[in-house]
């Protein structure tokens, strides 16, 4: 049994009762639905004669077994059940909604292949934590995973490369592994992902990055490209110059990607990248130049929107909404309902918050959990800004400088696992845990009266067990395992 102090995210109101119910095997309490609680919300109530959970939906019932199943204790977390004798709760009453209705991951599959039964694992963990919002980065210029069966050559070709950079080196190095790398999902595979995060209460946003992060699609089909060249799927990362061309065969290539991407998955919102684009081949391309004048357009960045605005509108008409990195905010022509992802900081959110769209807050300061944890040597691959477990605790989604009368319009908060540097499970689960638990607490609960200490108490004293429950092969707070160090690998600080 597991107290009420021990529950994570932390609830919003709590009643203890100093008494405790017992059973012979877990219980599983009917469900009464209300109209009297907010969205996704639950009120767990354990007396010592039985469990009672009204919610106000299915989600709701949904997180209301999740925190059953923590105050149950860590063996309820075990694929198979080692517990002895009775099963005891404590007895009191608690009352619990989300902050926000968007609690996100981002999983990049793209720059490194997951296999499918590694996602349900991934799916498992988000909905232990009440997270219910899975991004999946699924094409890039190292890779492309998802089949399309109108252009079988996207993952023929597209869906695998001659090798990986090995750590962050500068800019320009040739080297590599020479260990080819590749993957996909089949249509199936999606459909099955699709159905398994729904009936954990969570939406697949999948992603397919345009026009700039295409070079697998062009290596596949090179005519979608700007030099006819024949390139290969890239082995390195960072910004490449190599982008879709802008011709309308191109549009309508993408459309029938998308047709199929919405066919397979029935969420809300897809996402179309439209970040890190560089304009120098269209800067140096006729066709670029004659659809420039065909639209009076003065910059290329105005291509880099029109693209965007395209293929937005095509979803319009599937009735879906597009999400897109903050970079569509400055190329311009942006669909009334397209939702900004501010990663590149928090100015993006205000000012697209401020302007009537619909925000996801991702800055890369605060939530990019590939990032390094600490500044220590044996910290693996160290990339990026520093965020230790206690800086991810401390953030706020709320943008300090945006206005009260625009706070509605920040849907949530999204943590990002990109896996450039993360290449196999038991990375990711070192890069990602306990940090996701940590925010998962900030997207969920109230930031009045939140306390680190207390959090890292509650963390120690009983959620470690839950992962370690779960095989998390997390980062101990005290630093890496020698196991799961990477001496020698170079990284990149910010």
């Amino acid at each position: 049994m597991t107290s009420f102090a021990g529950i994570l995210p932390k609830p919003s109101s709590v009643t203890e009762a100093k008494e405790t119910f017992v059973s012979r095997t877990p219980v599983q309490p009917e469900v009464t639905f209300t109209d009297a609680l907010a969205s996704e919300g639950y009120r767990l109530s354990i007396t010592r004669q039985g469990v009672a959970i009204e919610a106000a939906d299915q989600a709701g019932a949904f997180y209301a077994s999740q925190t059953l199943r923590q105050l149950y204790g860590a063996d309820r977390f075990r694929a198979a059940s080692l517990h002895k004798g009775p099963w005891e709760l404590p007895c009191g009453t608690i009352e619990d909604a989300p902050r926000f209705k968007w609690r996100g991951v981002l999983l990049d599959v793209a720059r490194h292949f997951m296999p499918k039964y590694e996602v349900f694992r991934f799916i498992d963990q988000m909905a232990a934590h009440k997270l219910n919002v899975l991004h999946l980065h699924l094409t890039d210029d190292q890779g492309w995973r998802i089949e399309v069966p109108a252009y079988p050559l996207l993952t023929q070709v597209g869906g695998w490369r001659t090798g990986s950079w090995v750590g962050r080196q500068p800019d320009g190095t040739k080297e590599h592994d020479g260990r080819p790398h590749g993957g996909f999902y089949t249509t199936d595979d999606m459909r099955e992902l699709v159905a398994y995060a729904k009936e954990r209460h969570i939406t697949i946003v999948p992603e397919v990055d345009v026009p700039g992060h295409s070079q697998a699609a062009i290596a596949a089909y090179p005519k979608l490209g700007n030099t006819d060249e024949q390139l290969p799927v890239l082995r390195n990362w960072g910004i490449n110059e190599n982008i879709l061309n802008v011709s309308d065969e191109t549009i309508q290539f993408y459309k029938t990607v998308l047709d199929h991407v919405v066919d397979v998955f029935d969420g809300p919102v897809i996402c179309l990248g439209g970040d890190e684009v560089p304009t120098i081949q269209w800067k140096n391309s006729p066709a670029a130049a004659q659809r420039m004048a065909e639209l009076g357009f003065t910059s290329e960045v105005q291509l880099h929107g029109w693209f965007i605005s395209q293929l937005a509108a095509h979803l319009a008409k599937h009735g879906r909404r597009s999400l897109g990195w903050d970079e569509i905010l400055d190329a311009g022509g942006l669909a009334d309902d397209a939702i900004i992802a501010s990663w590149r900081g928090e100015q993006a959110g205000v000012v697209a918050a401020s302007s009537g769209h619909d925000v996801v807050m991702c800055p890369e300061q605060y939530v990019y959990l590939d990032h390094r944890q600490a500044d220590h040597p044996d910290e693996p691959i160290p990339v990026g800004f520093l965020h230790t477990l206690e800086d991810v605790y401390g953030y706020e989604p709320i943008p300090a400088a945006l206005p009260a009368e625009f706070h509605e319009r920040v849907l949530g908060a999204q943590a990002q696992v990109w896996t450039e540097h993360l290449d196999n499970p038991r990375r990711v689960d070192y890069a990602v845990y306990p940090r996701l638990a940590a925010f998962a607490e900030v997207v969920w609960s109230s930031p009045d009266g939140r306390s680190y200490e207390e959090f890292e108490t509650r963390l120690v004293n009983h959620h470690l067990a839950r992962l370690d429950a779960m095989g998390v092969e997390y980062r101990p707070l005290t630093g890496p395992h020698p196991w799961q160090t990477r001496p020698g690998v170079p990284g990149r600080l910010r």
